[in-house]
C-alpha cells in the first residue's frame, strides 16, 4: 500500500487540467449527480413531520409571520439573535423564511427539492475533494456516490429540519476543498477569505461544524506538511471560533434542557455509550441496518456496551501503527471519521436517543475515502479481477440505492415517520405521542386517545403527556371532556408543580366548567410564575367579561395587545369592553386597529358602528351601517337599524 500511497500523492490527470475542460469528469459527475437524484425523487412527495419541523419551520414565528419583504427583514434579526430548541443554526432557519417568501409553506415538495439540491452540491464536492487527495476517477466516483446515496443519508436529506447538514456540509466541504487546493498551489492567498468565510457559514448551519480546523490539520498531515506548533498557530481563528461556537452551543442545549436530560447513567457509564455508538456508525457504513430516526437509550447497559471499547482500542492502536507505516490514506480516513463524529457521541447526554443516523453526514466522508482507495489499490494490484471489482460496487451501489429510496418514504409525514419507529422500538413513549399529536391534528381523535395512553402507560410520571391528552380532550366531542381535561391537567401540574402552560390550561378548563374562582386562582399563580405570558390576559379578560368586570377585562386585553398586538380579533374585543367602559375614544382607536388589521372582517365595522353611534357621531355610524349593508352583512339587528334611521 506503501506504492498506493506514493501515486495518491500526485495530482490524478484529471486535476492537471481544469476540472470543467475533462470531459470524463463531467460525464462522470452526471451519472454520479443523475444517480444521487433519482433515489431521493420519493422525498418530492413528502410533507412536514411533526418532529421538529414545527419549532423551525411551520409553526416558527420567524418564519409564518413573513408576509412581504419588510417583514422578511425584520424577522432576520430575529433568526440570527435566537436559539430553538437549544440550536443556534440561523442560516438554516433562515433559508427557511427565503422559501416561505418564494413558495409558502403549503407546498413542502420545494422545501425537499432544495435539501435534495444542497445534497448535490456537497456530492459533487465530494468528488472534486477526492480527485484533488489523489484518487482516480472511477475511485473518485465509488467514493462521490457511497457519499450521495449511502442509506444513512437519508435522514439528512429527506428530514426537512435537517436542511442544517446539507447546508453546514456544502460550506464545510466548500472550505476543505480550496484548504486542499490553497496547499496544492503553495497557498495563495486569495484562497484564505474563501476558506475562512466558508467555515463561518458553516458554522451557522450547525454547531458540528467545529471540527473543521481538526480536519484541517489532517490535510496538512496528508500532504506532508510537519505536525508541529506552527500548524496549530496558524489555526487559532478557526480554533477560536470553534471554540465560541461550542460553547455557545453547549449554553443553549443547556438553558433549554437538552442536555443532561438523559440522566439515566452516570458519566463514566456514558463513556460506552459513546464507544457503543463509535462502532455502530463504523459498522453501518458497511451494513446500514435499522435506519431508525429514533435509537432510545436502553433501560440497562448490558456487557455489550462495555465489549465495545475493545474494538475502539484496536482501531485506535491500528491507527497509531498506520501512522508509523506512512500509511497516509488510513490514518486520514480514520481520523477524519473520528474528528467529525466524536463530539456527536452523546457522552454529555444530549436529545432522546444515543445514535443519529445524521450525524455521520461529513464524517463517513473518511470511511468512504478509505473505501474509495481500497477499491483502486485492488484494482492496481489485481487488474485481472477488474470486472469482478465493477460488479461488486455496483452491487453495493444498487442495494444501497435501493435502501436509500425505499427509505425516504418513512418520512412522508408523522404517522409514516412514528410508525416505522415503533416497529423496531414499541416501548418507546415519544414515538406513541408523536403519532397521537399527528392523528390529532388529522382529526383521527380515537386513535390518538389510544396512542396518548399506550406513552401514558410506558411514562405514567410525564407531565407532558397528561397535558397533551387534555388538549385532546378539550378538542373533542367526548362526553365529560371537560372533567376528563381537569383531571390531566391536575395530573400534569402534580408531576410538574407551577409550570405556566399547565396552569393556563386548568384555568381555561376550569372556566369552561363555569368554575371561576378556581380559573382565577390558576391563571393568577400562572401570572406571578411568568408576568410576560400573554395567554394568560387573553384567558383571565374572558372570565373578567363574563363576570361584568368590564374594567378589570379592559386592563388585561390591554397586557395582552402590549405583549401582541397584531391580533386583530383581540383589538376587537378591547374596542367592545372600552365601549362597555364608556371610553369611546379608546373603543373607536381599538376598532379601527382591528379593521386595518383585517379589513374583511365586517363584524367589526358592525361594532364600531355602535361605538359610534353611542359616542353620539350618528352620521358615521349610518356610514358603517350602509357600507355593511352593500355587503351583505345579515347580522345588522333590526332595532339598532330602526334607531339609527330614526336619528
Amino acid at each position: 500500500m506503501n506504492s498506493g500511497n506514493r501515486q495518491i500523492l500526485t495530482a490524478a490527470p484529471a486535476e492537471r487540467v481544469s476540472f470543467w475542460k475533462n470531459g470524463k469528469n463531467l460525464l462522470f459527475l452526471s451519472v454520479i449527480l443523475l444517480i444521487s437524484f433519482m433515489v431521493y425523487i420519493p422525498s418530492l412527495q413528502n410533507g412536514f413531520v411533526n418532529w421538529d419541523d414545527q419549532v423551525n419551520i411551520y409553526a416558527n414565528p420567524y418564519i409564518t409571520d413573513i408576509s412581504g419583504w419588510e417583514s422578511f427583514f425584520e424577522n432576520v434579526k430575529g433568526i440570527f439573535t435566537t436559539h430553538v430548541a437549544g440550536n443556534y443554526n440561523p442560516l438554516s432557519i433562515l433559508s427557511f423564511a427565503f422559501e416561505k417568501m418564494l413558495y409558502g409553506l403549503d407546498s413542502p415538495e420545494w422545501l425537499h427539492l432544495d435539501n435534495i439540491i444542497l445534497h448535490l452540491i456537497c456530492v459533487l464536492l465530494v468528488f472534486r475533494i477526492t480527485l484533488a487527495l489523489g484518487l482516480k476517477l472511477i475511485p473518485a466516483a465509488f467514493c462521490a456516490l457511497l457519499f450521495g446515496i449511502q442509506p444513512m443519508r437519508v435522514e439528512s436529506v429527506a428530514w426537512i429540519t435537517e436542511r442544517k447538514d446539507v447546508l453546514f456540509g456544502a460550506f464545510y466541504l466548500f472550505a476543505l476543498y480550496y484548504y486542499i487546493k490553497s496547499i496544492k498551489l503553495s497557498f495563495r492567498k486569495r484562497y484564505s477569505l474563501i476558506i475562512l468565510l466558508s467555515f463561518i457559514l458553516a458554522l451557522l448551519s450547525k454547531i458540528q461544524a467545529v471540527a473543521f480546523p481538526l480536519s484541517m490539520l489532517l490535510v496538512d498531515y496528508y500532504f506532508g506538511r510537519k505536525l508541529r506548533m506552527k500548524l496549530l498557530y496558524e489555526k487559532w481563528l478557526y480554533f477560536s471560533l470553534s471554540l465560541v461556537t461550542g460553547i455557545a452551543g453547549i449554553y443553549f442545549l443547556r438553558i433549554d434542557g437538552g442536555i443532561g436530560n438523559n440522566n439515566l447513567f452516570p458519566f463514566i457509564k456514558r463513556i460506552f455509550i459513546g464507544s457503543y455508538s463509535y462502532i455502530v456508525y463504523m459498522i453501518k457504513s458497511i451494513v446500514p441496518y435499522r435506519l431508525v430516526p429514533v435509537y432510545p437509550y436502553p433501560a440497562e447497559m448490558d456487557w455489550v456496551y462495555y465489549a465495545s471499547m475493545i474494538p475502539v482500542i484496536c482501531i485506535f492502536g491500528l491507527t497509531y501503527y498506520f501512522f508509523l507505516k506512512r500509511k497516509k490514506v488510513l490514518v486520514f480516513g480514520l481520523f477524519f471519521f473520528t474528528f467529525n463524529i466524536m463530539f456527536l457521541l452523546q457522552i454529555l447526554g444530549a436529545g432522546q436517543g444515543f445514535i443519529s443516523d445524521r450525524f455521520t453526514y461529513i464524517a463517513y466522508l473518511g470511511l468512504f475515502f478509505i473505501y474509495a482507495y481500497g477499491v483502486q489499490w485492488v484494482l492496481e494490484k489485481y487488474e485481472n479481477f477488474d470486472k469482478l471489482i465493477y460488479l461488486t460496487a455496483l452491487i453495493i451501489l444498487g442495494v444501497f440505492g435501493y435502501i436509500n429510496f425505499e427509505q425516504n418514504k418513512v418520512w412522508k409525514n408523522g404517522e409514516t415517520l412514528w410508525s416505522y419507529v415503533l416497529k423496531y422500538y414499541p416501548s418507546t413513549s415519544v414515538a406513541w405521542a408523536n403519532r397521537a399529536n399527528f392523528y390529532e391534528e388529522a382529526g383521527r381523535i380515537d386513535e390518538a386517545l389510544y396512542d396518548y395512553n399506550k406513552a401514558i402507560i410506558l411514562k405514567p410520571n410525564n407531565s407532558r403527556l397528561y397535558q397533551s391528552r387534555a388538549n385532546l380532550y378539550l378538542n373533542s366531542d367526548y362526553p365529560d371532556k371537560f372533567k376528563l381535561a381537569l383531571r390531566d391537567y391536575t395530573k400534569a401540574i402534580q408531576f410538574s408543580p407551577g409550570t405556566i402552560e399547565y396552569l393556563v390550561g386548568r384555568g381555561v378548563t376550569y372556566f369552561n366548567l363555569n368554575m371561576f374562582d378556581n380559573s382565577l386562582q390558576d391563571l393568577k399563580a400562572a401570572e406571578r410564575q411568568d408576568p410576560a405570558n400573554h395567554e394568560i390576559y387573553f384567558y383571565r379578560s374572558r372570565i373578567y367579561f363574563n363576570r361584568g368586570q368590564y374594567a378589570d377585562a379592559q386592563q388585561d386585553l390591554e397586557k395582552y395587545l402590549g405583549m401582541n398586538p397584531y391580533n386583530p380579533s383581540m383589538w376587537s374585543n378591547l374596542g367592545m369592553v372600552a365601549r362597555l367602559n364608556k371610553q369611546y375614544a379608546n373603543s373607536l382607536e381599538a376598532f379601527n386597529r382591528a379593521i386595518q388589521m383585517n379589513p374583511n372582517e365586517l363584524d367589526y365595522y358592525y361594532k364600531r358602528s355602535i361605538t359610534y353611534y353611542e359616542m353620539g357621531d350618528i352620521q358615521q355610524a349610518r356610514n358603517d351601517l350602509n357600507f355593511l349593508k352593500a355587503r351583505g352583512f345579515k347580522d345588522i339587528n333590526p332595532a339598532y337599524e330602526r334607531m339609527i334611521k330614526q336619528k
